[in-house]
Parts: C-alpha cells; sequence; structure tokens
C-alpha cells in the first residue's frame, strides 16, 4: 500500500467512523428519550460496529504505512472512542505531518 492510499483511506474512515457516531447517537436518542422506536439503534448499531472496526484496521494499516510512532498511533486507536473524535484526530495528523497532506485527495 502507498502513503497516498494509506492516507486517504484513513481519512475515509475516519469520517465514516464519525458520522456512523452521528447516527448511532441519534438512533440513541430516539431510542431513550422519547421511547418511540429502537430502529435507530438496530440500523446504525452494526453499521458503527463495521465501520469501527475498519476504522481501527486501517489505522494499524496507516501506523506502518506511514511510520507512526507508538503514540501516535495508540492516539489514533484512542480517537475511535468518544463520538467524533476520529475526525479530531485526522485533523491533527494532517496539521502535524503525521498524515501526509501531499497525499490528500482534492476536493
Amino acid at each position: 500500500m502507498t502513503r497516498r492510499t494509506a492516507a486517504t483511506t484513513f481519512r475515509i474512515v475516519a469520517v465514516a467512523e464519525a458520522l456512523s457516531w452521528i447516527g448511532l447517537l441519534i438512533g440513541m436518542y430516539v431510542k431513550y428519550v422519547p421511547e418511540t422506536t429502537e430502529l435507530g439503534v438496530k440500523i446504525f448499531g452494526p453499521i458503527h460496529g463495521g465501520i469501527f472496526i475498519a476504522y481501527v484496521v486501517v489505522a494499524l494499516v496507516a501506523a506502518r504505512v506511514l511510520r507512526w510512532s507508538i503514540g501516535t498511533t495508540m492516539l489514533a486507536l484512542v480517537a475511535s472512542i468518544p463520538p467524533l473524535t476520529s475526525i479530531l484526530f485526522e485533523r491533527w495528523a494532517t496539521r502535524s505531518g503525521r498524515l501526509p497532506q501531499d497525499a490528500a485527495v482534492a476536493a
């Protein structure tokens, strides 16, 4: 895997992980606050779980390809736990040079 592929894949999965968190949080709100339906959790729970696993795998592959330190790798993995933190990690890694900007996909 090239540096560009690793960086692009990591960015895509980091955003997907954050979006799936949003869906799961909305589903949990609907389930527990107005107590109307469990449908949101039933839909977004497995989606988020799959994307979470993909994020962990992609973070480990990116860490190897991009030669992240143990600390950066652990930070990337921990960023998958709190909601929306994967995007914060992606932004920080880009600003600090750990996620190459030259490998960024053009908008």
